[in-house]
Parts: C-alpha cells; structure tokens; sequence
C-alpha cells in the first residue's frame, strides 16, 4: 500500500469521490487531436485554420464532427466523419498516448483510501475506453459519462453532475482533475472541489487556470508528496 506523508493542509480531505477529464488529465493526447485535424482537413485540400482548437474546447465528439461539416462544407455524413476519425486514432489512444506523470501511483492510492473515482469525457466513449484499458487503468474506475450523454456540454456542470450521480456521491464530496479552464468551470459550477494540472496544450492557459481552481499539479505524485499548489480560490 502506498503511504504518504502527514501533511497540513490535504488535498484529499473529505473526498469520498474523484472524478478526472481524460485528454490531458489521465493522458497525454491533446497534441493528438492538432495532427488528426490537419491530416483530416489536409485529405481535402483544406488548411488546419488558426485557433480551431480552443474554439472546438466546449464541444462533444458528435459536435465536434457536425462543426467540421458545417464549417468546411464537408460531403461525408457526421457518422462518417467520426469513422475516419476513430480509424485514426484508436491505436492512438489504446497503445501510444502516455499516461500523465505519477497517474497510476495515485490512482492505487485514492483506491486504497475508499476514494470511488470516474472519468467525465467530452471525447468517444470508445476512446475513453481505449485509453483506460489500453494503459491497464480501467478497472480503478466505476463510471465513464461522456458529454454526448448529457443535455449541455462543459463549462456546463452537468456532465459532473452526472458522474457525481452515478458515483451516488454527494457534488461537494468530489474532486475533479482537469486540465483546461473550460473543464474546471464545468466542476466549479457542479459545486466539487477543482484540482488544475499542467499540459504542455494549455500552457497559455496556465494563469487562468491557477484562478479558477482550488489546487494545482505539475503532476500526481505532487498529491501524495503534498507539494502540489493550494490557490486562493480554495474552499
């Protein structure tokens, strides 16, 4: 079992469930998803526009991929267009994408504490899968919500909402990970502590993160060292 030190303040304290985003936050996959767009636009003929990402930051999969064929006049179906993309990047995210640092540590800590913990996704629920399977992580979660699932996709609370709902934990005993404003809003106003962790992706974002959340990490071995960033915003 894996110990750690006595510290002043704990992050943990209270927790009864944790409930983490996945593209940045368990896995190293948002400069994926850059590539994926350029190579996909790029079969077409048409050049990866500047800024596409954040403006594509607070949509599902599914609307991801109706965005794409509204804006670039696209023939393909969406469900064709989320084809190609899922041929793309499955192997992608079961074998390739690594896992951030100090995850899995942390993940047989919080388990061996009682903490129950979820993922809640703006991504495929199939990658998600792939990616917690292929990293062998799956079992250490009991739910996986997706946004496609919800009425309103993050900074909307309802995608914690309703991971909280499934977890049967109350909103204020959970704590979420993420690592873009949009995702620390959507856990800010679903009432649960907020943890922000660093990702090369946002690193712009960095200041605005450290705002908006209660704690900060480069990685997760900083929660069982205590070395991680308590913020102002801290409840």
């Amino acid at each position: 079992m894996i110990t750690v030190p006595e510290m002043e303040y704990d992050m943990l304290e209270n927790v009864e469930g944790i409930i983490f985003d996945l593209d940045g936050t368990i896995v190293d996959s948002m400069g994926v998803w850059r590539a994926v767009d350029e190579e996909f636009l790029g079969r077409r003929g048409i050049t990866l526009p500047e800024g596409l990402n954040k403006e594509l930051e607070s949509m599902e999969f599914t609307e991801t991929a109706r965005y794409f064929k509204r804006n670039f006049s696209l023939p393909e179906t969406v469900e064709e267009i989320i084809g190609e993309w899922m041929e793309m990047v499955l192997e992608q995210y079961r074998d390739k994408v690594l896992l951030k640092p100090g995850l899995k540590g942390f993940l047989e800590y919080a388990q061996g504490k009682g903490i129950r913990m979820g993922v809640a996704s703006s991504n495929h629920v199939d990658l998600v899968r792939a990616a917690l399977d292929g990293h062998g992580i799956g079992s250490f979660f009991s739910v996986i919500v997706t946004c496609s699932e919800v009425e309103r996709a993050k900074p909307e609370p309802d995608v914690y909402l309703e991971a909280a709902r499934r977890l049967k934990i109350p909103a204020e005993r959970c704590l979420v990970f993420e690592d873009i404003p949009v995702g620390i809003r959507a856990g800010k106003s679903a009432g649960m502590r907020t943890c922000a962790i660093q990702d090369d992706y946002s690193q712009e974002q960095d200041e605005e993160k450290r705002r908006l959340a209660d704690h900060y990490i480069g990685s997760y071995t900083q929660v069982l060292d205590g070395t991680y960033e308590v913020l102002q915003n801290r409840r």
